[in-house]
């Protein structure tokens, strides 16, 4: 029994504190009471920039190819590759930088004649402005062009009802490892 309730209560602690850390109430009738005051809501217009820190080799990869087509690995563009991903977000391009979230999603080679990926990718965010906060990110990046274009598609938390555009720069890549960082300026409009 003691077990138990303190099982409860740890429970009711961490229950509790869910819409605490998002900063924004998820419970359902807040979100109903939220979309009945839409209408009255002006629109807001955020930029953000960050580095995304993708890792495929070492010891902690944070990306990681869960599966591959028959012609992967003698395609020019590796074709057909998916790989999963939990890359850090950070405020420099710095490994030991502020880490402001995470991306966590799926790309793929999804193109026979230049390296360009399908992206698909949830940017969470920790830092204290944002703390919970996603942005829906789908789209193609043809990494090595200079800068690629990806539609910002939703959000939630602080970026409901999000919808913009992420640019993203490769700062730094290397061919041997497939190890890359790389800089993204989002421009998100939000209620």
């Amino acid at each position: 029994m003691v077990n138990l309730c303190i099982a409860l209560t740890l429970s009711s602690i961490i229950l509790l504190g869910i819409p605490l850390v998002h900063g924004t109430d998820q419970d359902p009738l807040a979100i109903e009471e939220w979309f009945k005051s839409l209408p009255n809501m002006t629109p807001k217009t955020t930029h953000l920039h960050f580095y995304l820190h993708d890792l495929l080799s070492g010891s902690s990869p944070t990306a990681m190819r869960v599966a591959q087509s028959n012609i992967t690995d003698t395609s020019p563009t590796n074709f057909g590759f998916i790989a999963m991903a939990d890359d850090k977000l950070t405020s420099g391009p710095e490994p030991n930088s502020t880490v402001v979230g995470q991306a966590q999603g799926i790309y793929g080679s999804a193109c026979l004649s230049e390296a360009g990926l399908l992206m698909t990718m949830n940017l969470v965010f920790t830092g204290a402005d944002y703390n919970g906060s996603t942005l829906s990110l789908l789209g193609r990046n043809a990494v090595f062009h200079p800068y690629r274009e990806m539609p910002i598609v939703g959000g939630s938390g602080v970026f409901r009802m999000a919808k913009g555009i992420a640019t993203a720069k490769t700062y730094y890549f290397n061919l041997t490892t497939g190890d890359a960082v790389v800089e993204y300026n989002v421009m998100v409009v939000h209620y």
